[in-house]
């Protein structure tokens, strides 16, 4: 299951994330949108899990967590266009 992960402080990195998302079933992958210019990151990102049920738990569980002062904007990824 594909996860979108909104409103990421510029602090947190992809293995905070991992860690975070971790707790709820096992984490394949983990990417945050950077710039390619500067290299910041945009503040959101994908989190890839390996079994729905536990991606769902952790979008349940992780929508509107803080994480690095920010709260989490989290829910199903949608396909590229």
């Amino acid at each position: 299951m594909n996860i979108y992960v909104g409103n990421i402080s510029y602090q947190t990195s992809e293995e905070d994330l991992k860690e975070a998302f971790g707790q709820y079933g096992e984490v394949s992958s983990v990417k945050i949108v950077s710039d390619r210019e500067t290299g910041r990151s945009k503040g959101f990102g994908f989190v890839e899990m390996v079994d729905d049920e536990a991606g769902n738990t952790a979008i349940e569980e992780m929508n509107g967590k803080k994480i690095g002062g920010r709260a989490l904007r989290v829910n199903v990824a949608r396909p590229k266009k």
